[in-house]
């Protein structure tokens, strides 16, 4: 069984076909009253429109308050304000429900091998994934389909897991540790293993996926339900205001004895300018887009207040090995003790390291080979004897005849040394405590030639910042969040390390408990908190964390108690986590600003055009020199339901991301949208206004 990864390394165009056709028929589908009560900005138009199609009918018998033309243009464009604000949230759905439309089409039933007696290969039967429950152990053999989720109890094997990371490079799956977690609808390459099921069909990390990606169930975020009152507030209020305009012009006609009373269909006109129809109906595609980039991002978010509150993250704490450094400490210098050629040291090192097939043994090779231009060379003829690591003596290292070459730690070296009537320099001990110092881990080699040994010097091991890391930590701090690399180094260590990277601070010999005390620290503080984690120490942390994101190839306990998951296993996807959830509050922001502030221009154009047949006074309001009061109102109307479609794109990919902190960002807001909502739809109502008159449509 496979299944299409839902990594973007391609991802579906935002006006792509199949998606753009969903996307028009849910569009109209949406219209269904009981969708549009969610969001009551737009039931609000819901209304309006139905009330401005009845009074259209009863126009054209000939009993209308205006023109059946007037009412009628009215009437659709109010329409398609919402088929609008519709389209732009199924667009937002599209590629969501494109991707879980092609997981369920490969998803299938597989076979399992239960286990009867929980000895493998001696008693299973064959049953279908869909009987096994949670506690059933399964036997999963080379080429076997792993049935469904669940974690390694016994044996190890090579798995592919390209159906759900994307990666084709397969990954080793064994019991304990932290790489036992395996999913349903990976296969096993090689070897056997015995699977403790974890999930109960429907509910797999595949059925949650798709449910993900979808977005149906997709609950609303603090924020955006603070932004639902707001906007449900004002509707209300222009409500209430515009439903007191009727008998106040009513009684003014009376009074003055001339004009005419303002119509239902202005008054409904003038209620969905004023009431902030663009964020309401791209409100919900903003949070559903940002949903989707994680998606993108090869990130599974369980609900999108993850998602926002990894924008409002200001504390990231980040493992050091895999995260800020390399993984493996590389080694970078040798350092002879007095009296001896770097070259014989450089040569003695190699040698002792041929056989080390560690990454730090790996690394003396290549140093030597690339700074004293030293070649790999086949001992084998020369009768060489191979002296592999051991935990009890702490060194490695070849015989070459009567040579010896010894390479270990400092105090497992000083040992061989003395024991074979050498001295140990007080030098080399002063040269390897500055490598300790400085965050190093030093090693030491000597050889004995006549029963004699010697200590040559010493190796400077390091763990390897990654290239651009500082930069990004940089950029961090720009917005106004603290870094914070965790580590069980011991704090010497660490704060080399710390200040290499250039992270704000560190948590050295960390422990679950120490972990777990920071982030309550920072969070009573008020302070909100991301961190990564893959192994079961780092569940309790991960369950306390505001945003945490539990590795896929980590434990199930890791990935249950976050609240995402990266399918990569990448910890360094924090980082661009954060970056995304910025972008959703930047663009929900901006999107609001710009709202709130195109209503201004709508203003000018449809309050004097509504009320100048009862106050002719209100005329001077006219500044953008509208050619008449229907030409004025339905311009304003046409432009509010076209800007929505205008704004779909920026909603859907967000608002360009900038490392910049949050005074900043609220100016540029300010600037661009508030001041650019402020001045387009002048130019845009005046313009609708004149194709509008050239037309003769008003």
């Amino acid at each position: 069984m496979t299944h299409p990864t839902p990594s973007t390394t391609q991802p579906l165009s935002l006006f792509h076909g199949p998606i753009l056709r969903r996307a028009l028929v849910e569009a109209g589908r949406k219209l269904n009253p009981l969708h549009q009560l969610r969001n009551p900005v737009m039931f609000t138009v819901w209304i309006g429109s139905a009330l401005t199609t009845l009074l259209w009918i009863q126009a054209l018998g000939g009993h209308g308050e205006a023109r059946p033309g007037f009412i009628l243009a009215i009437a659709l464009w109010l329409w398609f304000t919402l088929l609008f604000a519709n389209f732009a949230e199924a667009m937002a759905e599209g590629r969501g429900k494109a991707q879980a439309d092609s997981l369920r089409r490969s998803r299938q039933d597989v076979g399992a091998k239960r286990l009867k007696d929980k000895v493998p290969g001696r008693d299973w039967e064959a049953v279908g994934a869909a009987a096994l429950r949670v506690g059933d152990l399964v036997l999963v053999e080379a080429g076997d389909t792993i049935p469904g989720d669940g974690e390694v109890v016994e044996g190890v094997a090579s798995v592919n897991e390209a159906a759900i990371t994307g990666e084709s490079a397969p990954v080793i799956r064994e019991s304990g540790g932290d790489r036992s977690a395996v999913t349903g609808g990976t296969q096993v390459l090689s070897d056997w293993i015995v699977v403790r099921i974890t999930s109960n069909p429907g509910e797999t990390f595949l059925d949650r996926m798709i449910a993900m990606v979808e977005g149906a169930k997709r609950q609303k975020t603090p924020n955006e339900i603070a932004l639902d009152i707001l906007l449900a507030a004002l509707t209300i209020i222009f409500l209430l205001a515009t439903a007191t305009l009727l008998p106040y012009s009513i009684y003014s006609v009376r009074a003055a004895g001339q004009g005419s009373p303002v119509t239902i269909t202005v008054l409904v006109a003038l209620l969905v300018c004023l009431i902030p129809t663009t964020i309401g109906g791209l409100l919900s595609a903003i949070g559903i887009a940002g949903m989707d980039r994680m998606v993108q991002a090869n990130v599974i978010a369980t609900s999108g207040r993850a998602v926002e509150a990894a924008g409002d993250v200001d504390v990231l704490l980040l493992d050091k090995t895999g995260t800020i450094t390399l993984g493996n400490r590389e080694a970078v210098a040798l350092l002879p003790v007095a009296g001896v050629d770097p070259d014989r040291l450089a040569d003695a090192a190699q040698l002792a390291s041929l056989a080390d097939e560690t990454p730090e043994g790996r690394s003396v090779v290549v140093l030597a080979k690339e700074r004293y231009g030293l070649r790999e060379r086949d001992l084998r003829t020369l009768g060489a004897r191979f002296v592999p690591f051991s935990a009890q003596t702490r060194m490695s290292g070849v015989d070459l005849g009567g040579r010896e070459i010894r390479k270990g730690a400092v105090d497992a070296i000083e040992a061989y040394v003395t024991g074979r009537g050498g001295h140990f320099p007080e030098a080399l001990r002063s040269e390897v405590d500055a490598i300790s110092r400085a965050g190093g881990t030093p090693l030491v080699v000597a050889e004995s030639q006549g029963g004699t040994a010697r200590a040559l010097g010493a190796i400077q091991l390091k763990d390897i910042v990654k290239g651009g890391i500082k930069e990004r930590f940089a950029e961090l701090r720009q917005m106004g969040i603290k870094t914070v690399m965790i580590t069980g180094d011991n704090p010497l260590t660490a704060a080399a390390i710390a200040a290499e990277a250039g992270v704000d601070d560190f948590l050295a010999q960390a422990t679950p408990e120490a972990k777990l005390k920071l982030i309550r620290e920072y969070q009573a503080g008020g302070r909100l908190v991301a961190m990564t984690g893959d192994g079961t120490n780092d569940a309790p942390a991960l369950a306390q964390a505001d945003v945490a994101v539990a590795m896929n190839s980590g434990t199930q306990a890791a990935k249950e108690a976050g609240n995402m998951v990266d399918l990569d296993s990448n910890p360094t996807k924090l980082i661009e986590i954060v970056r995304i959830g910025k972008q959703l509050l930047m663009t929900r922001g901006s999107l609001t600003t710009f709202s709130i502030a195109n209503d201004v221009a709508k203003y000018f154009a449809i309050i004097p055009a509504a009320f100048v047949m009862t106050y002719p006074q209100l005329g001077i309001l006219n500044v953008m020199g509208l050619h008449s009061p229907e030409s004025a109102i339905l311009s304003a109307v046409i432009f509010n339901a076209l800007i929505i479609v205008c704004l779909i794109p920026l909603a859907l990919r967000g608002v360009a991301y900038q490392p910049l902190g949050a005074s900043t960002v609220l100016r540029r807001n300010l600037a661009l949208y508030g001041l650019g909502g402020l001045l387009v739809p002048f130019l845009g109502i005046k313009l609708i206004d004149l194709i509008l008159v050239a037309t003769r449509l008003a």
